[in-house]
């Protein structure tokens, strides 16, 4: 399994390896060990496009240098383009569009090649589905809905994923439940806008009732939710946030621009004096909360001055974690058509000068923890180097922003899954370094022992997983 794009997909790349699993098949790390490969993919911009249809292209070589008899293509890229990818790319016996993972049992079944499409029927996971985590074995995403309702004009998600449809609160509960039975001690929530959860099943404030619901659950530690709409962000869910040790004070807010012509383009609406007024509201009932956003540069009609009005207010938010996108001109989406196109040159130029901002700022709030005693969750090893271990606070969201880099440490050594004490003894552009201590948290954290590192219904280490962090 290769698996593109964000951690939405990847739950949908998790719920294809447990109905696979059940049906008796074993995952492999090793593409030419297989005999099915699958790759589930991403089509948000042009580079995601490009990635996916590079890892359909590397993976169809095993099917002559390897042993697999079957390459299945799955996810957003299938959605917009499946008559293309079945024409162009021979080798590719099957395509699933997000709304047909039910079907990759079908898919993988020796036989003729089974192309037809099926009725367009809405699709969500339940409780009850089978997933096979890829995640390390104390963490996991739970997905909480699925599709979109806003117009955003430079946006194709609602033409891949529908209308948005939440899933029921039990069903989330149960799930969540499960998750830490089996050793997860940090959930992460996503969908496309968790700030619309429960609305169309007639739930008022239906993200803040369930954050309180899953933060009453024994064991669980963190829990986390990604992706909430600027307008949407309400007082009952600040207050939830603020009221719940388990929920991590963490805001991911895509908010795209600052600049209220931009934004009216972009039929988001706004701008960025509401933004700052919001910001300011969540920062005075949480004190310390992490912020996070997304932007896009380049927006057809992005002047200079709409330029500098988000340079501006960039200035002002000082957010801790900042991505700034290339605007992507997707032919189907809205503002394809619109005049005023920025030419690519000046956009990645805006992206530089953004991101090179951010890099002082993030210096400047990360030199504001050096001396303090901070919970950290160890993951193991550095990915960087042998020498160093590595973990994250509770304000650094997996596989999304920075680590802790642990050089030192006393008592036994760190094992993946301990929650311990750090002192934070140095910070760089976008990491800290520390000291772990020799103790784990007192409370809410579980005993002092590490995490199993491996459980029923966990894939193998070496699962193949490729995740940009993009939203």
């Amino acid at each position: 399994m290769v698996s593109l794009g964000c951690p939405k997909n990847l739950v949908d790349s998790e719920v294809m390896l447990g109905i696979l699993a059940r049906h008796g098949y074993e995952v492999t790390a090793r593409a030419e060990d297989a005999d099915v490969l699958i790759v589930n993919t991403c089509a948000f911009i042009e580079p995601a496009k490009r990635e996916s249809i590079d890892a359909i292209l590397e993976m169809a070589s095993y099917k002559e240098q390897g042993k697999a008899k079957r390459l299945i293509v799955a996810g957003c890229l299938v959605e917009r383009y499946r008559q293309e990818i079945l024409q162009e790319i021979p080798e590719v016996d099957f395509v699933l569009g997000p709304h047909e993972l039910e079907r990759v049992f079908e898919a993988c079944v020796p036989g003729p090649q089974r192309l037809a499409n099926r009725p367009y029927t809405p699709y969500l996971y339940t409780e009850s589905t089978p997933r096979l985590l890829t995640t390390p074995p104390y963490s996991a995403y739970i997905k909480i809905a699925e599709g979109c309702n806003h117009p955003c004009s430079f946006c194709v998600i609602p033409q891949m994923r529908g209308r948005f449809r939440s899933r029921h609160p039990e069903s989330v509960v149960r799930e969540a439940e499960g998750l830490v039975s089996r050793g997860v001690r940090e959930i992460t929530l996503v969908g496309q806008d968790t700030t619309s959860y429960g609305e169309d099943l007639g739930l008022r404030h239906g993200l803040a009732t369930l954050l309180r619901q899953l933060s009453a659950i024994p064991d669980l530690v963190w829990l986390r939710f990604l992706y909430l709409y600027p307008n949407r962000v309400s007082d009952s869910l600040i207050e939830a946030v603020a009221s719940s040790p388990k929920i991590c004070k963490y805001f991911d807010i895509p908010l795209q621009h600052a600049s209220a012509a931009v934004l009216r383009r972009m039929k988001r609406g706004s701008s960025g004096e509401h933004f700052l007024r919001m910001i300011e509201r969540i920062r005075a009932a949480i004190p310390g909360v992490t912020l996070r956003t997304t932007l896009i540069v380049g927006f057809p009609g992005e002047t200079e001055a709409d330029f500098q009005v988000l340079t501006d207010f960039v200035q002002a938010a000082e957010f801790d974690h900042l991505g700034v996108f290339v605007y992507s001109n997707e032919e189907t989406c809205a503002a394809s058509g619109l005049p005023g196109q920025v030419p690519a040159s000046v956009a990645k130029q805006r992206q530089r000068k953004l991101m090179a901002l951010q890099r002082r700022i993030s210096r400047r709030r990360l030199a504001r923890l050096v001396g303090q005693t901070l919970p950290v969750l160890v993951e193991g090893r550095s990915r960087e180097t042998d020498l160093l271990f590595e973990g994250r606070l509770e304000s650094q969201a997996p596989e999304i922003d920075g680590h802790v880099l642990i050089n030192d440490f006393d008592g036994p050594e760190p094992r993946p899954g301990e929650f311990r004490w750090a002192s934070i003894t140095q910070r760089l552009d976008y990491d800290l370094v520390a000291r772990l201590e020799a103790h784990c948290l007192a409370e809410p954290a579980p005993a002092c022992h590490p995490l199993p590192l491996a459980r029923q219904g966990s894939a193998p280490p070496g699962l193949v997983n490729i995740q940009p962090a993009m939203v």
